[in-house]
């Protein structure tokens, strides 16, 4: 059976806006393990889905998705983001 983890994306840390908040991934797990090629020292392995990556607007629509196609599913949604208000004058002190 296919692992997909659907993934809460973050928003960057040089980002204030709040434009892209709310959006989820879709991922395939690694079934194959990688390893080094003989030629060249680089790993990889045959298993293209995880260069596959979907966007969705939102955790349902992702999900419903992974179930209609018959996925099983991890959810891993972001961490929560605290802020520290300070001052300019605070870095003096």
């Amino acid at each position: 059976m296919t692992v997909a983890r659907i993934i809460e994306e973050q928003r960057k840390t040089t980002q204030s806006g709040k434009a892209q908040d709310g959006r989820w991934t879709l991922e395939f797990e690694r079934q194959e393990a990688q390893r080094p090629d003989p030629l060249t020292g680089w790993n990889g392995s045959g298993d293209t889905k995880t260069q596959v990556r979907l966007r969705f607007n939102s955790k349902d629509e992702a999900l419903a998705y992974a179930t209609r196609k018959g996925f099983e599913v991890h959810i891993v949604p972001a961490p929560p983001v605290s802020m520290k208000i300070q001052a300019y004058a605070d870095n003096f002190r």
